[in-house]
C-alpha cells in the first residue's frame, strides 16, 4: 500500500466516477448525516470523503480506491461506535446503510443480513417468523458492529451473544477480494469475525445467523430511592446470579445531579408470575418507587427495552465481575455518583451491572475471538454532557470516571467489552482480546499486511 497521504482531488473524482453510489465530501447535501459521530465528544472527527454504497461492488471499488491510495478505509453501519472509528480524520467512510436487506428463511431458521442492516430491519424480519437471536436495543444500531464486537442482549444469558449465533459471514478485504467464511472455510478469520472487533480485518458485507423459536416474555421496571441501593444492591446482584437463563436484568444506579435512582430493567422468556417470583427476596426488603411487571409477547418486550441515548458527548468505561460488589463498594459507588460534576446532559452519570453467564459463558475463551466468558456481570460507568457546557467540561467528566472505575477495580476481574469502545483505555488490547490478541493479529497480517483497516485501537496497531 502507498504510504498514507490525502487523496487529490482527481482521486475523489476517479472514485465518485467508478461507483453507483454517491460520494460525498465536506459541505454536500448528506455529508453529515453519513459522516457525523453517535458520540459527540467526537465531532472533530471529520472525514475527508463518505461512499454512500449502493451495492458490494461498490464497497470493493471503495477498498481497491483506499489501497491504490494509501488512505484509510472504515465502514459505517450504524455508526454507533463510541470512540468515533466510523469516522476517520483524514479518510473514506464507506456508509453501508443501503446495504441493509434481511431474510429469514423459515424451514431452517437461518437470518442473512446484509452489512448495513439496522435493528429495526432486522427485528421487522424475524418477527413474522416467531425467531429471534440476541439482537441489540437500539432500531439504528448497526448489525455489523454488533456481531463483530460479540453482541449482548437481555436474551444473551440464554441465546448466547450475537457473535455465537453466527454461521458464516462475507467481508471484503484489503486485496478488494470478496470472502465467505464460516467454521469449515476459512476458519481462522471466521473466528476473528467473532468479537474479534469492526472494522479489523475487512469489510462485512453479509452475516448469516442462526436463530432461536421465540413467543411470550414478561419484562419488569423497577425504580427506588438511592437510599434504597445497599439493600437493592444486597439482595439483586445475588437474584441476578441466581435467574435462570431465560432471566436476564440491568441493575443501575444514575444521576443527573439531584440524588440518585436505582433502577432494575429486564427480560424474562416466560411469564410475570415467574419474575414475580424472582424478583419477590428483593421486593421483600425494599419496595420500589415504581413497579411495573407484566407479560407481553416478545416483540412488545424487546420495545418496552428499547433504549436511545440522548444527543450529546459521553464516555463509558466497563468491566467484568464474577463476584456481586460488596456493600462497601457500593458505598463508594453512590458516594462517587454524589460527587458527579453536573452537566446538561439529561443522560447523567451512571452505574450499572448487566447480568452476564448463562449460555454466554458456555463456549471457552479461545473458541472465539470474543474472551470474556468466565464473568457473571458486564460492569458499565459512564458520564455525560452538553456542548454548551464548555470545553473545560471534558476532563472534569473524564476524571471523574477514571475514579469512580478506580474505586471499583479491587472488586473486578480483567476485561473491557470492546463494543463499548474506550478511546482512553491504555491496555486495550488485553482488556477486549486479553490472551485471544496475539492470534487475532496473526489473522491481521495475513489479511491485511499492510494495515489499509487501521483506527487507533485497531488490531496489530
Amino acid at each position: 500500500m502507498a504510504p498514507a497521504k490525502a487523496p487529490s482531488d482527481a482521486d475523489w473524482q476517479r472514485l465518485a466516477g467508478s461507483v453507483g453510489g454517491r460520494v460525498l465530501r465536506p459541505g454536500d447535501r448528506g455529508f453529515h448525516s453519513s459522516s457525523a459521530p453517535f458520540n459527540k465528544r467526537h465531532t472533530r472527527d471529520v472525514p475527508a470523503g463518505v461512499l454512500a454504497a449502493a451495492d458490494v461492488a461498490d464497497v470493493r471499488r471503495a477498498v481497491d480506491w483506499a489501497r491504490e491510495t494509501g488512505t484509510r478505509i472504515v465502514p459505517r453501519g450504524g455508526g454507533h461506535s463510541y470512540a468515533g472509528y466510523s469516522a476517520v480524520g483524514s479518510g473514506l467512510v464507506v456508509d453501508l446503510r443501503a446495504l441493509g436487506q434481511v431474510s429469514v428463511d423459515g424451514s431452517t431458521g437461518l437470518v442473512t443480513a446484509a452489512g448495513g442492516a439496522s435493528m429495526a430491519a432486522v427485528y421487522a424480519a424475524l418477527e413474522p417468523q416467531g425467531v429471534a437471536f440476541a439482537l441489540g436495543n437500539g432500531a439504528s444500531v448497526g448489525i455489523g458492529g454488533l456481531t463483530l464486537g460479540g453482541g449482548s442482549a437481555a436474551t444473551s444469558r440464554k441465546f448466547g451473544l450475537t457473535a455465537d449465533a453466527l454461521v458464516s459471514t462475507t467481508l471484503v478485504t484489503a486485496d478488494g477480494e470478496l470472502v465467505t467464511c464460516d467454521a469449515e472455510h476459512d476458519a481462522d478469520l471466521f473466528w476473528a469475525c467473532r468479537g474479534g472487533g469492526g472494522g479489523n480485518f475487512g469489510i462485512n458485507v453479509s452475516f448469516t445467523f442462526r436463530s432461536f423459536p421465540v413467543a411470550g416474555a414478561a419484562t419488569c421496571l423497577l425504580l427506588w430511592d438511592g437510599a434504597d441501593a445497599p439493600k437493592v444492591f444486597a439482595v439483586l446482584q445475588e437474584v441476578m446470579r441466581q435467574a435462570p437463563e431465560e432471566c436476564s436484568i440491568r441493575l443501575g444506579l444514575s444521576t443527573t445531579g439531584s440524588g440518585v435512582t436505582v433502577s432494575a430493567v429486564g427480560m424474562h422468556l416466560g411469564s410475570a408470575a415467574e419474575l414475580r417470583d424472582l424478583l419477590d427476596p428483593v421486593l421483600a426488603v425494599a419496595r420500589p418507587l415504581r413497579e411495573d411487571i407484566a407479560d407481553r409477547t416478545f416483540w412488545e418486550a424487546k420495545d418496552y427495552l428499547a433504549h436511545e441515548t440522548s444527543e450529546g458527548a459521553f464516555a463509558a468505561r466497563t468491566n467484568f465481575a464474577v463476584d456481586p460488589l460488596p456493600p462497601d463498594a457500593v458505598a463508594e459507588v453512590l458516594a462517587a455518583l454524589a460527587r458527579w460534576p453536573g452537566g446538561s446532559n439529561p443522560d447523567g452519570g451512571g452505574f450499572a451491572l448487566f447480568g452476564w453467564g448463562g449460555a454466554v459463558n458456555k463456549p471457552a475463551p479461545a473458541d472465539t475471538a470474543f474472551p470474556h466468558r468466565h464473568a457473571n456481570y458486564l460492569v458499565s460507568m459512564d458520564t455525560s454532557w452538553g456542548e454548551q457546557d464548555g470545553p473545560d467540561a471534558v476532563p472534569v467528566h473524564l476524571r471523574w470516571l477514571a475514579e469512580l472505575r478506580e474505586s471499583v477495580a479491587p472488586h473486578m476481574a480483567e476485561g473491557a467489552y470492546v463494543n463499548f469502545t474506550d478511546p482512553d483505555l491504555p491496555d486495550w488490547r488485553t482488556a477486549y482480546y486479553g490472551a485471544n490478541y496475539p492470534r487475532l493479529v496473526e489473522v491481521k497480517r495475513r489479511v491485511d499486511p499492510a494495515g489499509l483497516f487501521r483506527f487507533p485501537q485497531a488490531v496489530g496497531s
